[in-house]
């Protein structure tokens, strides 16, 4: 598999080996002894979760704020655009993303560290959207930043997405820091 670093501490690309035919394809999604040797991958993880999209969702930003979670995500069907957005005020890259677009053809995938809000968009008539986390989904603990917060300045590739209520109420990143003690 291939790593690539981005622009944001710790948030990789992962493009992993695919074995094609004329009869499909086989790829490993993960393998802890191969992810082991490269130092961004190196995670323990506890918990994996699937979801299932239509066309315009958008989901996000969120992230867990007591217990924050890594998170290797991948589309098995469909297509993404992803994002990891940097929201600790202490760090050189606050207040930027990075966006990659994630699809069932090129099996790539995107590893989040800890303490990054994260984010995608399906642009796909359905996506199903695979990941692996570092910590349980604690539901208490989630939180979440305002998708289209004009700070951080995304540029979603669709227009008028279809959000949750509870991502629409979501308050903008200065607005969630302003509240903590």
């Amino acid at each position: 598999m291939e790593v690539e670093a981005t622009a944001l501490p710790g948030v990789v690309i992962v493009r992993p080996r695919v074995f094609g035919d004329e009869r499909g394809f086989l790829l490993e999604t993960y393998s802890k002894e191969r992810y082991d040797e490269h130092p961004a991958l190196t995670q323990d993880f506890v918990q994996d979760n699937h979801s299932r999209s239509r066309r315009g969702v958008l989901r996000g930003l969120h992230f867990q704020e007591r217990e924050p979670q890594g998170k290797l995500v991948r589309v098995s069907r469909g297509r993404v655009f992803d994002v990891a957005v940097d929201i600790d005020p202490g760090s050189s890259t606050f207040r930027q993303h990075v966006g990659v677009i994630l699809d069932d053809e090129s099996h790539t995938q995107l590893f989040i560290p800890p303490g990054y809000a994260h984010g995608f968009c399906v642009l796909s008539d359905v996506a199903d959207f695979e990941y692996k986390c570092t910590a349980h989904y604690r539901p208490d603990d989630g939180r979440g930043v305002l998708w289209n917060d004009p700070t951080l300045a995304i540029d979603w590739p669709i227009a008028d997405p279809t959000v949750s209520a509870a991502d629409r109420q979501n308050p903008t990143l200065n607005e969630y820091l302003d509240k903590l003690p």
